[in-house]
C-alpha cells in the first residue's frame, strides 16, 4: 500500500481530548499514512473583518492542508446535541477561501463524547454542514465512541472490539476512496 497524506481535524481544542485520541487511533489503524492534525485556533468569523483584512493566514494554511491531503478524518465532540463552535467556525472560515479544498475530497466523520450516544447527533449535524462543500463522505460503519473518557487505555488506544473493528473498517473504506 502506498503512503497517503491524512489530515485529522478535531472539533475539540483540548490537548488530551478523546476526539484527538480517536483521530490518532484512526491514523494508526489506517496503515501507512503521513498524518498531521489541523490547528483550529482561528479567530471567530466576522464578515466585516474579512472585508477589511481578507482571509487570515491561519485559515489559508488550514485550507491548504485540506487541499493537499489525500483524505481527511474529522472527529467531533457533541456539545448540547451539536458540533463544537470551534469546528463550525473552522468550516465557515474555510468556505471563504477562493477554491473549495473539500471538493471531491474523501472524508470520514466520527465522534467521541461522554454521553451514551457517543456524539451521534453531532455527526448528523457535521454531515449536514459538510454537504455544501461536496466532499466524498465515506459512509459507515458508524464510529461514535460513547463514554469516551473510559474508551481509551493508558497508551491512548481505543478499547472495545466493536469500536476497533468499526474504526478499522472505516479507515479501510477511506483508504480505498483515495
Amino acid at each position: 500500500m502506498a503512503t497517503i497524506k491524512l489530515l485529522g481535524i478535531s472539533g475539540a481544542l483540548r490537548e488530551g481530548s478523546t476526539n484527538r485520541m480517536l483521530l490518532k487511533e484512526a491514523a494508526r489503524l489506517a496503515g501507512d499514512v503521513d498524518y498531521s492534525e489541523a490547528d483550529l485556533q482561528l479567530p471567530l468569523y466576522d464578515g466585516d473583518d474579512e472585508a477589511k483584512s481578507g482571509v487570515p493566514a491561519r485559515v489559508e494554511a488550514l485550507a491548504k492542508q485540506v487541499s493537499e491531503a489525500d483524505a481527511v478524518v474529522i472527529s467531533t465532540p457533541e456539545y448540547n446535541g451539536a458540533i463544537s463552535g470551534v469546528l463550525k467556525n473552522a468550516l465557515d472560515w474555510v468556505s471563504r477561501v477562493e477554491d473549495n479544498p473539500w471538493a471531491s475530497k474523501p472524508v470520514a466523520l466520527m465522534s467521541a463524547a461522554a454521553g451514551r450516544g457517543g456524539g451521534n447527533q453531532a455527526q448528523v449535524m457535521l454531515l449536514s454542514c459538510m454537504t455544501n462543500f461536496a466532499p466524498r463522505i465515506v459512509s459507515g460503519p458508524l464510529v461514535a465512541v460513547a463514554g469516551s473518557f473510559e474508551a481509551f487505555d493508558d497508551a491512548g488506544q481505543l478499547k472495545g472490539e466493536m469500536y476497533v473493528n468499526n474504526l478499522t473498517a472505516l479507515m479501510e473504506k477511506l483508504r480505498a476512496a483515495v
